[in-house]
């Protein structure tokens, strides 16, 4: 699949139909739209969808993904196309490289303390120095990568806790909630998390690299693509805590975004279509790339993260993850 097309946002439910080289998407209270295939990256689903084999067997056949996103923002699955890009020469060095315990703790260890440095330029605050010191610290002396990852958590809920000294009482965090999320403000984190492990996915699978074989999360028990997430953690601060805080300042959001009650929160239908737009909007985001000397937009990064990790395997280039240059 190349990384050409776009994706479509579907914040409605909706019937999913082929029209001959096109896919016809009926919403029940609007006119049908007719999107050429060619046009189609990958869809991502906010809301019930109704796809029948016809349109499946046509997304297939093109290499486009349909995610669909639960009640709560989580990425609850997705329609891969049957025929994968994957390569066996590149698998096979992705697997030698994720079992080399050394090669595995550099990738992972650059993935936490670049993640850490983009929370905090997200959040354009000093109030993180303190806490990323600490990190830059205790990294290098972790010898596995579930010790990273308790690093990496205890960064987290230091940078969430900062993050609310911005939102207004309503759309505090007041702790990272999940499955489902408890207020409006994890659900907002979790809905712009899953878009974000969306098109990271979409973008894995434009390329040689296998999705469920990972570096930092190799050994958690999610059962997830593994390498997904990790290449989504350096983008999460870029649109999901720089967007929540950005939102709030803008005063973007209201609390009729968002359904609420006891112990569980999730975006209201408006709130599924304003978020939608939101990250629209930011991954059409245009910046100069230094290397490529061009325009790319902040899509095209997640796209050009994937192929760092292919350089990785195929020429053994170090990899270093996305981190705001601008």
């Amino acid at each position: 699949m190349a990384a050409v097309g776009r994706t479509y946002w579907l914040t409605e439910p909706c019937r999913i139909r082929r029209e001959d080289n096109s896919i016809r998407v009926e919403r029940p209270d609007g006119s049908p739209v007719r999107i050429p295939i060619t046009d189609i990256r990958d869809l991502i689903a906010f809301d019930n969808v109704d796809v029948n084999t016809s349109a499946m067997s046509l997304l297939s056949r093109n290499g486009v993904t349909l995610h669909v996103l639960d009640h709560y923002g989580n990425h609850a699955g997705h329609f891969a196309p049957a025929e994968s890009m994957a390569s066996a020469a590149v698998v096979r060095r992705q697997v030698e490289l994720t079992a080399d315990t050394a090669a595995r703790l550099a990738v992972a260890r650059s993935l936490v303390l670049t993640t850490a440095e983009n929370l905090r330029w997200s959040l354009d605050t000093d109030l993180l120095a303190p806490a990323l010191d600490a990190l830059r610290t205790a990294v290098p002396t972790c010898e596995d990568t579930d010790a990273l990852m308790g690093q990496e958590g205890n960064f987290r809920r230091t940078g969430w806790a900062v993050l609310d000294t911005f939102l207004p009482p309503w759309l505090r965090l007041n702790g990272r909630t999940r499955r489902p999320p408890t207020n409006a403000g994890n659900a907002f984190v979790s809905y712009l998390n899953a878009l974000v492990y969306a098109r990271v996915l979409t973008a894995l699978r434009s390329t040689p690299l296998h999705p469920a074989i990972g570096f930092l999360h190799a050994d958690t028990d999610r059962r997830r693509n593994t390498l997904a997430l990790d290449l989504a953690e350096p983008f999460k601060p870029l649109f999901a805590e720089r967007l929540l805080k950005r939102a709030a300042a803008q005063k973007q959001l209201k609390e009729s975004d968002f359904e609420t009650d006891v112990g569980r929160a999730s975006l209201s239908k408006d709130g599924r279509k304003k978020v939608a737009a939101l990250v629209r909007e930011e991954l059409a985001t245009t910046v100069h790339h230094r290397t490529l000397k061009r325009q790319v937009s902040y899509d095209e990064l997640i796209h050009l993260e994937a192929l760092k990790l292919v350089r990785l395997c195929l020429e053994g280039t170090p990899y270093k993850p996305f981190r705001p240059w601008w």
